[in-house]
């Protein structure tokens, strides 16, 4: 009786977890090996006095790439997972004290735009329009194919996507776009802050990224029943339904191959055969700890890194009807704002603070009664060498609060029963993101997406990668596609396998 091939996955995040979902839906035995006590990877929670908080990711858009996974599956996803649409993406607030409403419906907000910050709302429009046609022509194709593969070429959407890119979309930066398109500087401030999604500059990145409010402000935001925890939840319940076995506590110290093929991994010390690898790991992690291949790590490290954050959970005994669940107190200074983080690697003393908070959509359940779970996130430059966190956190913390007691008119200290903190050293020990950066590498130049890892090893067969560090990107979409990507690359590779009866 010939034996399947069997996949073992490295990181339980949930690129991880997508992973494992697909490959055991293809008929394949799949272990997982997660060095956390839980899974999940960035997208995790904890719990402080009856506050909530959501660890990590806050921002749910596209629940389409998780019922996908449940429709391949053939599993019922209201048994597991709840969302709903919201009204409101997001709030913002300007250091001259301009309020604006982001509503998803774009109509409304384009009237909101023009009301408080003067935009004709035909510029909205215009630019909602372009970044949906953009998305539609080449974010599918990004999205859905390696980009390291000649059989792109051969996609029949590969015309309309190259004929769909412009000239600005490649050598003009988001922010020179943004202003094209503009008449506001408050209003392609809010454009610019897009670059974040994946830990960019908007004054370096490429006019392409505009694509990314398409996401959020064309197909919308939602949030999930229970927190974004839910996401994880979810994936983890599917996983094991579909006979996934997963191994908590248990770091990977190598990956084994010869002649070129995967063989497996070690984890604790013993030996774990398999001829077929895939690793959720930050791909300098995996080339530097697993691989031992000191050169490649450091081919990666040439790259620049994304940026990092650093966050104070807080519990505060008061509710604020003026926020919502997204909510975002501009810098007065963007750009200085951005060359602090990318250029001077230091943290600005007047940064843009990102509140959310979920008790305004699960009330008394998120936080006690009459009172919010802040989850309080800057931008920070990733983690360098001797850098005092401690230090930063202190100055981090007092630039927040007086720029919060500022534009809401409340003594905030006070208000803070409970404080936990993440910055970026944490961020790299907790889910294994190099330097703390949240994204991998920036997308700070027009071949930044080819030059992210692809979603395959090109010396090592059998070996494929899924995550936030290769191809397509970050965050919990891309991180999902990412999956979806590899599955579509490794699945023919077990199939020959099969076929040639080389199977571990």
């Amino acid at each position: 009786m010939q034996q399947q091939p069997s996949v073992i996955i490295i990181g339980a995040g949930v690129a991880g977890l997508a992973a494992a979902i697909r490959l055991a839906v293809a008929g394949y035995p799949v272990q997982v090996f997660e060095q956390n006590s839980y899974p999940g990877g960035k997208v995790s929670y904890f719990e402080l006095n009856g506050y909530y908080f959501d660890a990590g990711p806050s921002l749910f858009t596209q629940p389409a790439n998780i019922e996908a996974l449940f429709e391949l599956a053939g599993e019922p996803i209201d048994e597991y997972f709840q969302y709903r649409s919201l009204p409101i993406a997001c709030r913002y607030f300007y250091e001259d004290g301009t309020r604006l409403v982001a509503y998803t419906n774009n109509s409304r907000f384009a009237e909101e735009a023009g009301q408080q910050l003067g935009e004709p709302a035909d510029n909205i429009a215009r630019y909602l329009r372009d970044s949906a046609h953009l998305y539609n022509k080449v974010g599918t194709l990004f999205l859905n194919f390696s980009l390291h593969k000649p059989a792109i070429l051969f996609q029949k959407k590969i015309f309309t996507a190259v004929t769909a890119i412009r000239w600005r979309h490649l050598f003009k930066s988001l922010h020179q776009l943004n202003k094209h398109y503009f008449r506001q500087n408050k209003t392609a401030q809010l454009f610019n802050r897009y670059a974040t999604y994946n830990g960019s500059n908007p004054y370096q990145a490429p006019g392409i990224l505009s694509v990314i409010p398409h996401l959020e402000m064309n197909e919308g935001t939602f949030y999930p029943e229970g927190g974004m925890i839910a996401i994880t939840n979810a994936l983890y319940r599917l996983a094991l339904k579909k006979g996934v076995q997963f191994h908590f506590n248990a770091p990977v110290e190598g990956i084994i191959h010869e002649h070129k093929r995967v063989r497996g991994i070690y984890s604790k010390g013993i030996p774990f055969t398999s001829n077929l690898v895939v690793s959720n790991v930050d791909t300098y992690f995996t080339y530097k700890y697993l691989l031992k291949d000191e050169n490649a790590a450091e081919k990666i490290n040439r790259q620049e890194r994304s940026s990092s954050a650093l966050i104070f959970y807080w519990g505060i005994a008061k509710t604020f009807p003026e926020l919502d669940l997204h909510n975002i107190f501009f810098s007065s200074n963007y750009a200085a704002e951005f060359a602090a983080i990318f250029q001077e690697k230091k943290l600005y003393a007047d940064p843009t603070i990102y509140i959310n908070i979920t008790a305004k959509c699960e009330p008394g359940i998120q936080a006690p009664e009459e009172k919010e779970n802040w989850f309080v996130m800057i931008n920070v430059p990733a983690a360098t060498a001797g850098a005092d966190m401690v230090a930063m956190q202190q100055q981090a913390k007092a630039a927040i609060i007086q720029k919060l007691n500022r534009l809401l008119q409340t003594d905030i200290a006070p208000l803070i029963e409970v404080e936990a903190i993440l910055d970026p050293v944490q961020i790299e020990t907790k889910t294994g993101s190099y330097k703390g950066a949240l994204y991998g590498t920036s997308s700070n130049s027009k071949w930044a997406a080819f030059l992210r890892h692809p979603n395959f090893s090109k010396t090592i067969k059998g070996l494929y990668f899924v995550g936030g560090s290769v191809h397509p990107g970050g965050g919990i979409p891309l991180c999902l596609q990412s999956a979806k990507i590899m599955s579509g690359l490794a699945i023919p590779y077990i199939q020959q396998l099969q076929k040639r009866s080389r199977w571990a």
